[in-house]
């Protein structure tokens, strides 16, 4: 089950927003009943759980927070708790340069699914990994729309 809160000003696709997160979550084997929450804030609120949760300065685009520790192709062990994931469509159209602000935020829902898994971009090799991830969700979900 997904559940996504729009707390923003900011009007996006909610409904793009979670069909991107439940095919990553297909895709990545996760069991179908697990939850996912998602939330859209503002600049200020970002900013303020940017500072709190990791220690940095202004907004950021995406954060993750995973709850039961989910990994890849588990569905298996039954449902959990996949976690949280904050996007701020704000922050996301000022990133949006060469694609639209819905692509861009359907980009940062895959980004965020991915952390909530435990991948990762700190080591090059596990930036590769990711983001070649990343892209190929976005494009089989995109192609399927």
């Amino acid at each position: 089950m997904i559940e996504i809160t729009n707390e923003s000003k900011q009007p996006c696709n909610e409904t793009a927003i979670v069909s991107a997160a439940a095919f990553a979550l297909e895709r990545m084997g996760i069991h179908p009943e697990s939850e996912l929450s998602i939330s859209v804030v503002d600049e200020d609120a970002m900013t303020q759980l940017h500072i709190q949760w990791m220690d940095l300065p202004g907004p950021t685009d995406v954060l993750s927070f995973p709850m039961d520790e989910m990994k890849p192709f588990s569905s298996g062990d039954g449902p959990g708790i996949v976690g949280d994931i904050v996007l701020c469509p704000e922050f996301a159209a000022k990133q949006a340069v060469s694609h639209s602000v819905d692509d861009e935020i359907s980009l940062l829902t895959m980004h965020g699914v991915l952390h909530l898994l435990g991948y990762d971009h700190l080591e090059k090799d596990e930036e590769i990994e990711m983001f070649a991830l990343q892209e190929k969700l976005l494009i089989d979900w995109k192609a399927q729309q």
